[in-house]
């Protein structure tokens, strides 16, 4: 069985209109844009710009880590419960 069969009808138009919003989106819609943590950054040294990205980096590990685990886990049972619909047809 082949890729296109086994994916959704509204995958591809879903894929498409995704793609299409990204291109489309202004740049400032892509950040927060928080007036007052842009000021203060832009006036604080060389460091504390470090630091904060060294924080961001930091932040945004746990929530990577947690998704990629979760895709793992689906991953590895996507075909538990065909297996067992399978199996109990058989029968």
């Amino acid at each position: 069985m082949s890729f296109a069969k086994q994916t959704s009808p509204y995958f591809r138009p879903g894929l498409a209109a995704l793609a299409i919003l990204l291109l489309v989106a202004p740049t400032y819609l892509h950040a927060q844009g928080c007036a007052m943590c842009y000021q203060s950054a832009a006036a604080s040294g060389a460091r504390l710009i470090h630091a904060l990205k060294n924080g961001i980096v930091i932040l945004m590990i746990p929530p990577l880590l947690m998704t990629g685990l979760f895709a793992r886990l689906v991953y590895r049972r996507r075909n538990l419960c065909n297996e067992e619909f399978v199996n109990h047809r058989e029968v």
